[in-house]
């Protein structure tokens, strides 16, 4: 039994949209712990350098990689540069992903497309590509897939949002159950009102966010690394019999 069992070195983890927000605090709380972290973006570069430059302060080896998740030989491209610079992946944290609010009505289908592309489809790309790697190289390993609230609670003009996240919790569990004979455990983390770059216009407005406030126990926000505490649990040695588990990390917001 090792005796730090959140000691993730000589692991290599994946963060997709790991530049910003959760997927940064993800991406940096494992280079903490010890993995060597491949930070993906898609456009950009300049926060993906710098979240790369953060890890490498904490001692870990850290390599931005870009891609378009949507895009299967995007991903292939990806991994093919990770294995090339860390080696191959045993910890994959599927955190990219694309919100708007559109009530359902005005939803177009471009729009429709554009949310499920990145949110569904990318996660899909990610994690089936990922793992047949871990398979072809025989390794154990850990897929964390990001989903959210919206996949258990409807709420006003997120319904292709919320689609997208309840198609990853499903997916998260059909995974689960198929790679568990392979040694790879798949599981999720349901994050509520976490203020990032995709609704900070919306928190910082009082009476969205008191409306908000109004349906958490806890009565406040959460940040990313409230998220990341979670992912580096389910990646560590103390998560070895989860899979197919759904974390929630929404102040209570999904209680009733």
């Amino acid at each position: 039994m090792p005796e730090n069992r959140y000691a993730l070195a000589g692991n290599v983890a994946l963060v997709t949209g790991g530049s910003r927000g959760i997927g940064r605090a993800v991406a940096t709380r494992l280079g903490r712990a010890g993995a060597s972290v491949a930070v993906n973006y898609r456009h950009d570069a300049d926060h993906a350098r710098t979240a790369v430059e953060e890890i490498g302060a904490c001692g870990s080896y850290a390599l931005a990689v870009q891609a378009d998740v949507s895009d299967a030989k995007a991903v292939e491209r990806m991994l093919d540069q990770v294995e090339a610079a860390l080696g191959p992946v045993d910890i994959l944290v599927n955190n990219a992903g694309v919100l708007r609010r559109t009530p359902f009505l005005e939803i177009s289908i471009d729009e429709w497309e554009w949310i499920m592309g990145t949110n569904l489809r990318g996660c899909f790309l990610v994690a089936q590509a990922t793992a047949r790697r871990m398979v072809a190289h025989g390794m154990k390993g850990c897929i964390v897939n990001v989903s959210s609230s919206s996949a258990r609670v409807a709420t006003p003009s997120l319904a292709h949002y919320a689609a997208s996240k309840g198609g990853i919790t499903m997916l998260t569990r059909a995974m689960a159950f198929e790679l568990a004979g392979y040694g790879i455990r798949v599981n999720e983390v349901n994050p509520g009102l976490i203020e990032t770059d995709l609704n900070r216009a919306d928190v910082r407005n009082p009476e969205w966010l008191a409306r908000r406030l109004g349906r958490i126990p806890l009565r406040r926000t959460g940040t990313p690394e409230d998220v990341a505490g979670a992912v580096l649990f389910l990646a560590s040695h103390d998560a070895a019999l989860m899979t197919g588990a759904s974390i929630a990390i929404d102040g209570g917001s999904t209680v009733t």
